[in-house]
């Protein structure tokens, strides 16, 4: 009988072992629901108002041709927007794709956030990351399993490149934002024109290039960050080309894209979003 008491007590140490390990598991979730949470309540008091045609005066003539395009015009204006989206990515140049879930939620009215949610697996084992993004700081935690740090990154060269791909996610998945006077325009020609992006804390810009159709087709910039071995940090040209439009939540925007290091000697393509699946606006 001592002994099958033994046996029970083992077994519900395992369980909530388990239950332990699996809460613990899901931290970096809670943590990304509890930022949005907290987003949210800042967004909270924005008048909700339609774009006008008079809204685009300002931007150069690609830019409205684009947002024209899209089918904005009429529309809610846009502070904040949630995307989920599935694809691939590589950590080094020379590894094998993963495949990965994303989902992120930005909010660009009365503060800038970016809270960028990814979930893969590495060897059969899941592993989460949260990139977390407003224009005072960023940080960037991943996890084996939920569990281990695999990557734990936070700075100044993090900050000025996640305010680069905020304006990149402006572009490519709530093109009503462009409309903000935070972002100044340079006209280059007919279909090419450069964007400054102006925050408390930084200045950054990037080229947009539009086909004939007045589709956004790439964005580039010369001003992002890699992190290279050490922890040392340079800017090296980064774009990332835009295809397939179609119809979502009312608007035509691009289903597919990569984002490509275009190094002097090779590329090197470490994400593809093979399919985004949703686009939510004004999240409340």
């Amino acid at each position: 009988m001592k002994s099958e008491y033994i046996i029970i007590v083992i077994l519900l140490g395992i369980v909530l072992l388990v239950a332990i390990l699996v809460y613990q598991s899901q931290g970096l979730l809670r943590k990304y629901k509890r930022e949005i949470k907290k987003a949210l309540l800042e967004e909270q008091g924005i008048k909700e108002e339609i774009l006008t045609p008079k809204d685009l005066l300002h931007l150069p003539m690609a830019v409205q041709k684009y947002l024209t395009y899209v089918g904005v015009v009429g529309k809610e204006k846009v502070h904040s927007f949630k995307m989920t989206a599935e694809g691939e990515i590589k950590m080094t140049m020379d590894a094998a794709w993963s495949k990965i879930k994303i989902e992120q939620n930005n909010f660009v009215g009365n503060k800038l956030v970016r809270l960028f949610f990814l979930r893969m697996n590495m060897f059969g084992i899941p592993v989460y990351a949260l990139h977390s993004y407003t224009d005072r700081e960023a940080s960037m935690l991943g996890k084996i399993a939920g569990l281990f740090p695999v990557i734990n990154a936070k700075g100044k060269e993090m900050r000025i490149s996640d305010t680069i791909t905020l304006l990149n996610d402006m572009c490519l998945i709530a093109p009503a934002t462009l409309i903000d006077r935070r972002i100044t325009w340079e006209e280059i020609d007919e279909t090419t024109v450069k964007a400054i992006f102006t925050t408390k804390y930084c200045t950054v810009s990037a080229i947009l290039y539009f086909n004939d159709n007045d589709q956004l087709i790439n964005f580039t910039t010369e001003e992002r960050y890699y992190a290279g071995a050490n922890n040392t940090y340079e800017t090296v040209s980064w774009s990332t080309p835009f295809y397939e439009y179609k119809k979502m939540n009312g608007l035509m925007l691009p289903k597919a894209g990569e984002a490509t290091w275009n190094f002097p000697d090779r590329d090197y393509t470490y994400c593809k979003f093979t399919d985004i699946k949703n686009v939510v606006y004004n999240m409340k």
